[in-house]
């Protein structure tokens, strides 16, 4: 496998230095691994996700780093591969006196690494994505799924087509059209729950990876007429999705995509995307300080990411940008606790990211207000507050078109509970007791 060092400051090893120099060293960078897929199938979005997050880590370094302590980080091509993901873990889990936590960026990748991160003390942080029940810190401890899990984002968009029908769904049909793979599965549950209790037939379709070959699947689309379609794609599955309900006949405004399969790449050159519409975890409709900072700090310096300078504000590079942002003020919140200006160890990045406290003024700071909504994690609560909104394309760019939803817990809560108490019993996990 070949692997691509992007380092942001020397190391003291590669000049050969001794064990002194390298704790030295250990002492004034803080490593983050950034597992990517910049091939494959998923490219499309695994390109700008990753440009992303080195574009912040490249700012926050420009700033000082963290509290002095600069930040280094190696790329890790997985290509979406569960397997290549796995050996990127191996590989660099100890890097740098250890990692600081790993961004996955795939839902297998993330059920692999969950069964090794208790016993390699490993933070795993899936913004978006991931195990829908890893909310729940007191059998999760190591598993961060921020802001938002399949779970919630799957109650929004039913929310909001409930909003859409004047708050009845009795009687109507809902397909969902998925990516046959862990990663399409997770909203299942919860849509069977929402289907139970609003009263509409919900229809499962599965799509073969890559998805470049969905005809049969649009077909069954045109005999059984749903009222709605739920996409759960990503990367060339998406734009195959939305081509084919054109060709189909299919109203794309009655088309709502999980975040991952709503990015500019994915409508942009699909005249007939028009109305299609995305459940996103932040306000896709706004460029905030933090877009500003990038372009002047890096970009302007000719040390941008992306190749071209019009991919910041695009969802998928805000995404990272947003991804990346959290992992940094993980560090800073355990540097709160065990000593600012010093490296930190996972267990005590761990600390930090069940004690993130990220109110409007501190998102006003980071440049992230207009960007985000306030979140706050803790020991049983590893996600923080959920929330969502609802865009939709216009031809040209995303729009907002909804207010911010919150998942109705009445049903996730149970979810994570159920699925969480099955995962500790099958592992033989003693859950913690939450102070």
């Amino acid at each position: 496998m070949k692997f691509t060092r992007l380092a942001l400051a020397a190391t003291l090893a590669a000049a050969g230095a001794g064990f002194a120099g390298s704790a030295l060293a250990q002492a004034q960078e803080q490593f983050i691994p950034l597992l990517s897929y910049r091939t494959g199938q998923l490219a499309p979005l695994g390109i700008p996700w990753a440009d992303g997050k080195q574009d912040y880590l490249k700012l926050v370094n420009a700033k000082g780093g963290i509290n002095g302590v600069k930040i280094t980080y190696e790329e890790c091509e997985t290509a979406y591969d569960t397997s290549r993901g796995v050996e990127c873990y191996e590989r660099l889990k100890g890097k740098g006196g250890g990692a600081a936590g790993f961004d996955t960026q795939s839902t297998g990748i993330t059920f692999a690494v969950t069964d090794k991160a208790p016993a390699d003390k490993m933070p795993v942080i899936t913004p978006g994505y991931g195990l829908s029940q890893s909310a729940d810190g007191k059998v999760f401890e190591w598993n961060f799924p921020l802001l938002a899990n399949y779970w919630t984002g799957a109650d929004a968009v039913v929310q909001d087509i409930l909003k859409q029908e004047k708050g009845s769904l009795k009687g109507k049909k809902i397909a969902l059209v998925y990516h046959d793979s862990p990663y399409g599965k997770e909203p299942i549950p919860l849509l069977q729950k929402r289907a139970e209790k609003e009263g509409f037939a919900l229809q499962l379709l599965p799509v073969t990876a890559p998805g470049v070959e969905q005809k049969a699947t649009w077909l069954q689309v045109r005999q059984n007429r749903p009222d709605y379609v739920i996409l759960w794609s990503a990367g060339v599955m998406t734009p195959t999705a939305i081509r084919e309900a054109q060709a189909t006949g299919f109203p794309r405004e009655k088309m709502y995509a999980v975040w991952w399969a709503g990015s500019d790449h994915d409508v942009k050159d699909i005249a007939g995307a028009k109305g299609y519409k995305t459940v996103t975890i932040h306000n896709t409709a706004e460029h905030d300080k933090i877009h500003d900072e990038i372009k002047a700090q890096v970009y302007d310096k000719g040390q941008g990411t992306a190749s071209d300078v019009r991919e910041l504000g695009a969802m998928a590079h805000t995404r990272g940008m947003v991804i990346a942002m959290l992992q940094v003020e993980a560090i800073r919140t355990a540097q709160e606790k065990y000593g600012k200006g010093k490296y930190m160890t996972p267990e005590q990045v761990r600390w930090g990211l069940e004690n993130l406290n990220l109110t409007q003024e501190r998102l006003n700071e980071l440049g992230f207000g207009k960007i985000l909504r306030p979140i706050k994690t803790s020991c049983e609560n590893h996600l923080g507050t959920d929330w969502q909104r609802i865009a939709q394309w216009n031809g040209s760019k995303w729009e907002v078109v909804s207010d911010w939803y919150q998942a109705d817990q009445s049903l996730v809560a149970p979810l994570v509970q159920e699925y969480g108490a099955k995962y500790a019993k099958d592992k033989n996990i003693k859950t913690r007791t939450c102070n």
